[in-house]
């Protein structure tokens, strides 16, 4: 028996919230890019200004995109509390209640962080703040998911099921992984470690780069004409370099869920369509990885890069959420056939003592 169906505007409301969301982070992504975080320096106002109400015609250089920024975000808090009023008028889940009001609390804290970042200046606010949009994508991305007609009426088989609940970790493992690295991509961005290593796939010249005094100094002296020109210190090597290792472990744990998906037979095929997508697009994302460096952080190069690297995560929590789904009849099917195992045991000991 079908479960109630959410009504189909409530799953359109919220696509356009993710799809919102996706537009914030490649704002987020240009603001920090352009170098446009403090090109307006005071929060809530802009200028003085109702933010609401700033002259277009003051809209200009690096105020564009920040201001823009500001704007795409509370266009976003908007859709959000509106799309958790309409869970709770539509949507008889309960839980799912209580996940529009976490996605709200999410979208609030964020704003301030947001506006934290700016009063306090601090680059390490930045990085929360970034960390935690992904995390806010996973949670819209999340409820459009399971308001879906898709989620209401998907039909699976008990052998689907079972190779739903084999995949499950790994794709669990991997998600995380790629969270991480989004993490580790978001320090790089903010502590303007960049172009800390401008060459690639060599590290100037090395498979691993000198970080001492003497190769320290020679490299700063070589960065005036750069962009992001700032004393580049061993810990922004390590960033930059750490940032490279993680690359290469994210492709290989989204390879290898691909390639455990293609062998398994009985793996549905939802999991076979999004796991070919999860291992194209990060094969894309490898290479504007490479191209952000070789176009010396061309600010649109850079924030391809940042909005594919949330949709894979995104992708990637929704196979999470869909294979949790199909694994749930087969956790169940086991604990009945464990309790019918343990009846069975209990009474064949109760006859023998009788």
């Amino acid at each position: 028996m079908d479960r109630p169906t959410t009504p189909i505007w409530i799953h359109r409301l919220a696509v356009a919230t993710v799809l919102a969301v996706l537009a914030l982070i490649g704002i987020g992504g240009l603001v920090t890019s352009k170098g446009a975080g403090m090109a307006v320096p005071d929060w809530p106002t802009t200028y003085g200004y109702n933010m609401f109400l700033f002259p277009i015609s003051k809209w200009q250089g690096g105020i564009f995109y920040e201001h823009s920024h500001r704007l795409v975000a509370s266009a976003v808090g908007l859709l959000t509390v509106i799309l958790a009023v309409a869970i709770w008028m539509g949507d008889s889940r309960r839980w799912l209640r209580w996940f529009g009001i976490a996605a709200v609390l999410l979208v609030v804290t964020q704003g301030l962080l947001g506006g934290l970042r700016v009063t306090l200046y601090k680059d390490q606010i930045g990085i929360v703040h970034a960390a935690l949009a992904q995390l806010f994508l996973c949670c819209v991305a999340t409820i459009a998911l399971v308001t879906s007609p898709w989620w209401h009426h998907y039909r699976f088989t008990p052998a689907q099921s079972r190779a739903a609940a084999t995949l499950r970790p790994w794709f669990i493992f991997t998600t995380v992984a790629v969270f991480f690295q989004l993490l580790l991509g978001a320090t790089m961005r903010h502590e303007h470690a960049g172009l800390a290593v401008p060459d690639f796939p060599l590290a100037y010249g090395r498979v691993w780069p000198a970080t001492d005094k003497v190769a320290l100094d020679k490299i700063n002296e070589s960065r005036i004409d750069q962009r992001d020109f700032k004393p580049i210190t061993a810990t922004h090597i390590y960033v930059h370099m750490a940032h490279r290792l993680g690359a290469i472990m994210v492709l290989a744990l989204v390879a290898s869920s691909w390639w455990m998906t293609r062998r398994n037979s009985d793996a549905p095929r939802f999991g076979r369509v999004w796991s070919n997508v999860w291992m194209g697009g990060v094969i894309l994302q490898a290479v504007l990885g490479a191209a952000t460096i070789w176009s010396n952080k061309a600010a649109d190069i850079a924030t391809l890069h940042v909005i594919l690297g949330a949709c894979l995560l995104g992708l990637g929590a929704a196979q999470c959420l869909a294979l949790s789904r199909l694994a749930s009849m087969f956790d169940h099917t086991v604990k009945s056939d464990d309790s019918r195992k343990v009846l069975k045991s209990s009474i064949e000991s109760r006859v023998a003592a009788a």
